[in-house]
């Protein structure tokens, strides 16, 4: 049961004040007495119907209002259960309450039973809904089979209207034809050539006739099972009659027509005129392809859309064997590229090169005066490092092993002149590359020449190194305090490498002095000043700076340490800087004094610590704006060097394979790892003792680095039984045991002489011994002899040398070798001696030989052992 409203109630629930609610029911027309008393729906609704008219509203049916949206009904029933008793257990049995609830919601005409006149209402309307939806189906069949239809019966009309002109060009060619056979029979019979050939013209006349009949529609018989084409019977008749001079695509398209009498299936389209389907390409296709510094093989497969085998196959041809991992270089990649018919173009070398090169742009600013950079070059022990020690004051040739310079030195000198930067070179034979390196950077070359030596090798290399960096030359003619010196025939000799003098009407400034007197050393300043004048050397002092790596080397306390010249700008502390494949920053700036300095300008040589690694001499170097770019730059470089040293060891040539297969059974291997000081040197360590290698003995040098000797270098060398060689450098306690512990041959040096002796010592030991025959007499047979005891004596002369009765000899006929043996007995009368010499006559007994002849020659020799050297 509801519960009841009463009007208090209401007027709460409406928010309205009771008095209120009151005068409107009273205008509704219901009366009441108090506001307790209670409200019924039916008077809730007469009022809800009052203040809609009251409104302005129009008021809903009745029936509309009352009728509600759905009725929910809630229905709850209570059960007892007993549950147990009477079981194993023994527990008494219990009532369990079980309350089960059930809700209903109905819509209005849900829960009742339709009428049978309603259910035949639904259904007629769905059985003609149906029927409705057939019909339009139907509709659209047919019409789609009418159209088809149409179409169909319109290439039908075509094809009868082409046929039908093809039968009227063919009815006229054979009627001409015709006339023409008749002509020419009226005139053989005019001139009487046999009866024979007036049958003949028969023919062309039967085809004309034919040809009229098919114009006509008329069936011409050739035969029983002949296809007729008036026939029309059905629509495939219709469709293939008299149609047996089809083009290939009509063929092809009306080939699929379906047969018999199913359902028509849909046609396909000919696919050559729609265009749809696949057309073999006319030509071939010719790809553009990027091709950088190096690229692997399989990676150019995938570019060029082909398999790796044809690629591998194209570079057998061209004679470069190499797998599909193996790496190749640009050149070899785009003849390959173009063996095969495509474009090669040159990759962009990268996002990181890209900014580096705007970065290394000329620096923007005013150029001002720059001190001159001098190169100091001659041959070794001519006085290039005592000059320079005067000039600076001080001894650096005193402390240099042997007394001889083996890196380059950077010194920058203030003189009375001005602010001058030296570079010292090596003038060992050894040390071309550092010569070539110093006559690059530099701005003048001094050739230090001794007046009591001459010109000497390295002295004309160094000519030619400077007239290759096109930098003018300055000849200092050194001692020319000693007894035996003669500066004429240095200016002289210069001349016969077109280094004409001033004295002789040449351009190039030679100064006569003593580095170790001091004595013209003031002209020798004079004359740089002069030519640096002329050069009129500028560079911008400010701004980032670039230069090049004069010399690199591995300090065990401060880390990589490069010695650079500045070239432009002016490199500072703190400054972010990319140098070869190394790069870092700069945490430190030293002179070659060891002072600390805190900024270097352009032609300033300083030293400078803070670099990832020690970079190659010779590199340039470029300061950056920010680390990000330095490092990637620098790993760019690395990756690039790495791909060039696997193209360098891969893809060998066939040729190549070749020769190594002639050499690998007689040539040996002598494997070194060397350690030096300053990678210039170990540069130069390297290319000399490679260049020892010959047919014999090859020299390989599977290892080197700038620092100690690391237990890995010890490990490299015994994995593949090598020497180790440390020049001005030490092993580790690590790599000491390990070296001890597998007796590795270690050996220490300090001048690069006995680096080289040593190697050739130690190449000679693996070369061993070599067995070679020396002829030491030869014995001409005058007459032969019979002996009981030896049979064939033969009496001989010597004509050459000597010969021995403990030596081996050879029997020799008309310059041939007939045998080879030993003697028997040699004697001098009837005396047994162990020797016989030249023009003295013997008898010589050939042990296990009787055919000895007069005119033989005996030829005796001995084997000794030489050592091979290189």
């Amino acid at each position: 049961m509801s519960q009841q409203t009463t009007i208090r109630k209401l007027a709460e629930l409406v928010n309205t004040p009771v008095d209120k609610l009151l005068e409107q029911l009273a205008e509704a027309g219901m009366k009441f007495s108090g506001p307790d008393q209670v409200i019924t729906s039916a008077e809730k609704l007469k009022l809800h119907g009052f203040l809609r008219r009251a409104h302005g509203k129009a008021d809903k049916p009745v029936e509309e209002v009352i009728a509600p949206g759905k009725i929910t009904l809630s229905r709850s029933r209570k059960q007892e259960i007993t549950v147990g008793g009477g079981g194993k257990t023994g527990r008494g049995a219990s009532t369990v309450e079980v309350v089960t609830r059930k809700k209903i919601t109905l819509k209005p005409g849900e829960g009742r039973p339709l009428s049978a006149n309603e259910k035949l209402d639904a259904e007629r309307a769905d059985a003609l809904r149906k029927l409705e939806e057939s019909r339009a189906r139907n509709l659209a069949e047919q019409q789609a089979l009418a159209e088809k239809d149409r179409q169909r019966a319109e290439e039908l009309a075509e094809i009868r209207r082409r046929e039908q002109e093809e039968a009227e060009r063919a009815a006229a060619e054979a009627t001409a034809a015709a006339e023409v056979a008749l002509e020419e029979t009226g005139k053989a019979k005019g001139h009487g050539h046999g009866h024979g050939h007036a049958a003949k013209p028969a023919a062309p006349a039967r085809e004309a006739d034919k040809a009229a009949a098919h114009a006509k529609g008329k069936p011409v018989h050739r035969g029983s099972h002949v296809m007729q084409a008036g026939v029309e019977d059905d629509d495939s008749t219709a469709r293939f009659a008299g149609q047996l001079h089809l083009s290939p695509s009509d063929r092809a398209r009306r080939s699929n027509a379906p047969r018999g009498r199913g359902k028509p299936a849909k046609r396909s389209l000919d696919q050559s005129r729609t265009g749809t389907g696949f057309n073999k390409p006319t030509a071939p296709v010719v790809r553009e392809i990027a091709i950088g510094d190096a690229i692997t093989v399989g990676d150019l497969a995938q570019k060029l859309a082909l398999k790796g085998g044809e690629v591998v196959k194209a570079l057998f041809k061209m004679g470069v064997m190499a797998t599909i991992t193996q790496t190749i270089d640009h050149d070899t990649a785009v003849l390959v590229t173009e063996e095969l018919g495509h474009k090669a173009v040159h990759a962009d070398a990268g996002d990181a090169e890209s900014e580096l090169l705007a970065h290394a742009e000329e620096v923007q600013g005013d150029k001002a005066p720059r001190p001159p950079v001098v190169t100091i070059m001659g041959h070794v022990d001519h006085g290039k490092t005592s000059l320079l020690d005067y000039i600076r004051r001080t001894k650096v040739a005193t402390g240099e092993a042997g007394g001889i310079t083996q890196h380059i030195g950077a010194y920058h000198v203030t003189t009375p002149k001005g602010v001058i930067s030296f570079l010292d070179t090596p003038g060992h034979a050894a040390f071309t590359h550092m010569r070539q390196r110093g006559a690059r950077l530099t701005d003048i070359v001094i050739l230090v020449v001794a007046a009591d030596d001459g010109v000497m090798p390295q002295t004309v290399e160094a000519i030619q190194h400077a007239k290759a960096a096109k930098v003018p030359l300055i000849v200092a003619i050194n001692k020319i305090d000693k007894s035996d010196a003669d500066p004429s025939r240095v200016k002289n000799d210069l001349l016969a490498h077109d280094v004409v003098a001033e004295d002789f009407g040449g351009d190039v400034q030679m100064v006569e002095l003593s580095a170790k007197t001091g004595l013209g050393v003031d002209d020798l300043l004079d004359a740089i000043s002069l030519q640096a004048e002329v050069l009129d050397l500028q560079a911008v002092p400010e701004g980032r700076a670039t230069g090049v790596v004069i010399e690199s080397a591995l300090d065990k306390g401060r880390g990589p340490v490069a010695t650079v010249l500045v070239q432009q700008g002016l490199l500072s502390k703190g400054d972010y800087l990319v140098c070869g494949i190394q790069y870092g920053r700069v945490r430190a700036l030293f002179d070659e004094t060891g002072s600390q300095v805190p900024s270097a300008g352009p032609s300033i040589p300083v030293q400078i610590l803070g670099l990832s690694g020690v970079p190659e001499a010779g590199d340039d170097f470029v300061v950056v704006a920010d680390e990000r770019l330095a490092k990637d730059v620098a790993q760019q470089r690395d990756t690039k060097r790495r791909e060039m040293r696997l193209v360098a060891s891969a893809g060998n040539r066939m040729e190549d394979i070749m020769a190594q297969m002639g050499e690998g059974s007689t040539q040996q291997t002598l494997n070194l790892v060397v350690k030096a000081d300053v990678h210039g040197t170990m540069q130069a360590l390297r290319e000399a003792l490679t260049g020892l290698s010959n047919d014999q003995i090859r020299i390989n040098v599977i290892g080197s680095g700038v620092g100690g000797i690391t237990e890995s270098d010890a490990q490299l060398a015994v994995t593949s039984k090598a020497t180790v060689i440390g020049f001005n450098v030490r092993a580790d306690a690590s790599a000491r045991k390990v070296i001890e512990g597998n007796g590795i041959d270690l050996r220490y040096f300090s001048i690069i002489y006995d680096v080289i002796d040593q190697v050739k010592q130690v190449a000679s030991n693996v070369l061993g011994k070599e067995i070679r025959e020396e002829i030491i007499g030869i014995a001409e047979v005058r007459d032969v002899f019979r002996s009981s005891k030896f049979g064939a004596v033969a009496g001989c002369m010597v004509v050459e040398g000597v010969v021995k009765k403990s030596k081996p000899i050879r029997v020799l006929r008309d310059s041939v070798v007939i045998f080879e043996g030993e003697l028997e007995s040699l004697r001098r009368f009837k005396e047994n001696v162990d020797e016989v010499r030249v023009n003295t006559e013997c008898g010589i007994g050939v042990k296990a030989y009787n055919d000895v002849k007069p005119g033989d020659q005996i030829e005796c020799f001995e084997r000794i052992e030489v050592q091979r050297t290189l």
